[in-house]
């Protein structure tokens, strides 16, 4: 994880043969630093895959697009409307939502979400080999009002489990900065996971093949890693260990 939560989110998935960008939701100036962080160039970057156009998930692809070695992926309607929005053309790599296709050695899933976005989509992201105690597979599903079952099957499935635990109701009800209207939004079924919402599936499915969970795009205003940690001691033991990304 680069960074996740309102100020951009952006994830870094490297397997033998690709290294890709889930998401552009800080600058190219910014998404340069971090990656240069862990000894990575933007040049070394195959592709960024695009889950819906919210400005804290694509505000680098304004720069990133003059990068001639990365392919650029999102669904029709996400691509359709980055394009009105920006006013100029990306070299993208276009897909229907639902689609199952191939990059290097990935397979990718795309699954729709329910997010007040044109398109919003979670992403499957699975390699092959028989490597024990190596992550070959992960979904990817920041930005969804609620699981539906479908994407539950998704998130059941892989080793590496990328699920956003947006806000505390609590904390989100005391909040200042943010009028009655955006409150509702958020707790809306097009809006974000609550903390409960999100550790009651983990906590749910806890006995699946999971190898590791990732907590992202937690709130800076309206939620804690305190509160997360508190919650998640109701999951009990587990066999795989669970992280909270930071934004």
């Amino acid at each position: 994880m680069l960074g996740s939560g309102s100020s951009g989110n952006c994830g870094l998935v490297i397997t033998k043969s690709s290294t890709v960008l889930i998401d552009a939701g800080f600058s190219c100036k910014r998404t340069k630093e971090m990656l240069g962080a862990r000894g990575i160039s933007l040049e070394a970057v195959d592709a960024v895959f695009i889950t819906h156009e919210h400005h804290d998930h694509i505000q680098g692809l304004r720069v990133l697009r003059k990068y001639e070695n990365i392919t650029f992926f999102a669904n029709k309607n996400t691509a359709a409307i980055l394009e009105k929005k920006f006013g100029f053309e990306i070299n993208w790599q276009v897909f229907e939502t639902g689609d199952i296709f191939t990059f290097k050695d990935l397979r990718v899933t795309s699954f729709s979400v329910p997010h007040d976005a044109i398109d919003p989509i979670g992403y499957v992201f699975s390699v092959d080999g028989n490597v024990e105690g190596t992550i070959k597979s992960l979904a990817w599903m920041t930005d969804l009002g609620y699981i539906p079952s479908h994407a539950a099957e998704y998130a059941c499935s892989v080793d590496l489990l990328v699920i956003e635990s947006n806000y505390d109701n609590k904390l989100l009800a005391m909040d200042r900065k943010r009028p009655p209207y955006v409150k509702e939004r958020i707790r809306g079924m097009c809006g974000h996971l609550a903390n409960e919402e999100a550790i009651n599936f983990i906590k749910k499915n806890k006995s699946g093949q999971w190898k590791k969970v990732i907590l992202a795009h937690v709130s800076v205003d309206c939620n804690s890693e305190y509160v997360i940690r508190k919650l998640l001691e109701e999951i009990g033991e587990t066999s795989f260990s669970v992280d909270i990304a930071r934004p």
